[in-house]
């Protein structure tokens, strides 16, 4: 009788232990994902000047945009937001990376064209949670040669005044949304939006049904190769035929178009002399304003 109930519970902690596998692992999918924090993560102002240092760096499994938060998380997003709320005089870009095997991450949900961005707006989430309105937080993102992407983000403060030299800032929200030229064919003005931009043009067609007055404007930009009037003719070309899809689409409220050629960009074209397509691509855009 004794062994009868000895092997009942032996099999029940076979279990357990089973079934907590297959939650953290299947479920999950936790496992293989190590926890290794780098203590890295700092908040700058511009380039040079460190804010915070030393925190740990925030993790995220592969293909997540949902970040595995500890008390030093915890504590680097209160210290942050209490900044931001202290001084109006600068806002805050949050740049999301991306693993090297996340190149071609296909979302659930959201409009977003990649999971860097997504990553930056779950942070961006969490600090309007704290109390910073979500206009000022602008994000970015760049490709990581770090397959366990230990330094996900990156976090800066910027003068929202401008500058000579300062570039512009991508909001990536719902009222300012942009899109890079993955939608066009190379050298081409023909929209043809993927799944995430056609996600986000339903939605406009049915927000912009149900406020009327509201103006949808699109704006071209292109990256600096070519001369200005061509860059400026491919942008308002590219804004024009997005403005048709929408047109297609049933939209029937006021829509503008504009075109910034290469006057506008979001990041260098070149860095140290050095052609850069990452930023190339990146200022290859088209945005999406509602008013």
């Amino acid at each position: 009788m004794r062994f009868l109930t000895f092997l009942l519970f032996l099999l029940f902690c076979v279990f357990a232990l089973w079934a907590r596998w297959y939650f953290v692992c299947q479920v999950r999918g936790h496992c293989g994902e190590q926890d290794e924090r780098l203590h890295t993560l700092r908040l700058t102002d511009g380039d040079s000047t460190v804010i915070l240092d030393q925190y740990d760096q925030f993790a995220f499994d592969t293909m997540s945009v949902v970040p595995r938060l500890n008390a030093n998380n915890e504590a680097f997003l209160d210290t942050l937001a209490a900044i931001l709320l202290a001084d109006t005089s600068r806002d805050l870009t949050i740049t999301g990376f991306i693993r090297p095997s996340e190149k071609n991450w296909k979302p659930e949900r959201g409009f977003f064209e990649n999971i860097g961005v997504a990553r930056a707006d779950a942070i961006r989430s969490l600090l309007v949670k704290r109390g910073v309105p979500e206009g000022r937080i602008s994000l970015d993102y760049k490709q990581s040669t770090d397959p366990d992407l230990l330094e996900p983000l990156t976090f800066s403060l910027f003068d929202p005044r401008g500058g000579p030299d300062d570039y512009n800032r991508t909001a990536f929200v719902f009222t300012n949304m942009t899109f890079s030229d993955a939608n066009f064919e190379f050298n081409s003005a023909e929209f043809r939006p993927g799944t995430q931009a056609v996600l986000y043009a339903d939605s406009v067609k049915t927000y912009l049904g149900l406020n009327a007055g509201k103006i949808l404007t699109i704006v071209g930009h292109t990256d600096s190769k070519g001369t200005d009037k061509y860059n400026y003719d491919l942008g308002l070309k590219r804004a024009e035929n997005a403005r048709e899809y929408f047109r297609e689409l049933g939209v029937t409220a006021d829509i503008g178009v504009e075109s910034k050629g290469e006057k506008e960009p979001v990041a260098p074209n070149s860095i140290n002399g050095k052609d850069s397509p990452e930023n190339r691509q990146k200022n290859r855009r088209v945005n999406f304003i509602i008013e």
